[in-house]
């Protein structure tokens, strides 16, 4: 059984971007154990750049500040998984924060194998998700990571629209997936 964590970018309870998560944790943890960490549960600054990680016993962060629960969570996990509402092109900014905050060497003591990207977006532009997913690609490839799959949802901005949509089925088979 693997360890799935999913990063939860959006501020709104219960949104779009909540329901596309959940819809992902409800396949996952059919073979799976599956934990939701939404950024608004938790007090993360973003990185300021000081490269003290690098230098600090025991790759400690200078900043005091919830991250350092997020970091014991990626430790042990498998497989990381992102949602993100989408609101000008790129994922919110209390998950950037997050994903900045990587940049630390404890990153090479996670064991994450595979990473997934779910999205959610107002817009109906067919390249909405275009700059997200070159970042996304980078990442990949910089941590050695296998791509998982993405649910990428286009046309839903007000609080329940994904439901009229195929995209909460789209991410249990996802999540379903995940061994």
């Amino acid at each position: 059984m693997s360890k799935i964590i999913i990063l939860v970018g959006s501020i709104r309870k219960g949104g779009n971007t909540d329901l596309l998560a959940q819809a992902f944790k409800e396949g996952a943890e059919k073979n799976n154990e599956v934990e939701i960490i939404s950024v608004a549960d938790y007090n993360v600054n973003p990185c300021i750049g000081c490269n003290a990680c690098f230098t600090s016993e025991g790759n400690r962060c200078c900043q005091d500040d919830d991250m350092k629960i997020i970091y014991e969570k990626l430790a042990s996990a498998d497989f990381l998984v992102v949602a993100s509402p989408v609101y000008f092109y790129g994922i919110s900014a209390k998950l950037k924060a997050m994903v900045d905050r990587l940049h630390t060497p404890l990153r090479d003591s996670f064991k994450i194998k595979k990473l997934a990207l779910l999205l959610v977006g107002a817009a109906s532009l067919p390249e909405l998700f275009d700059a997200i997913k070159v970042q996304y690609q980078l990442i990949l490839n910089f941590f050695h990571l296998e791509d998982a799959g993405m649910v990428l949802v286009r046309s839903v901005k007000d609080k329940g629209d994904i439901k009229n949509t195929k995209a909460l089925e789209e991410a249990y088979q996802l999540g379903l997936s995940m061994k």
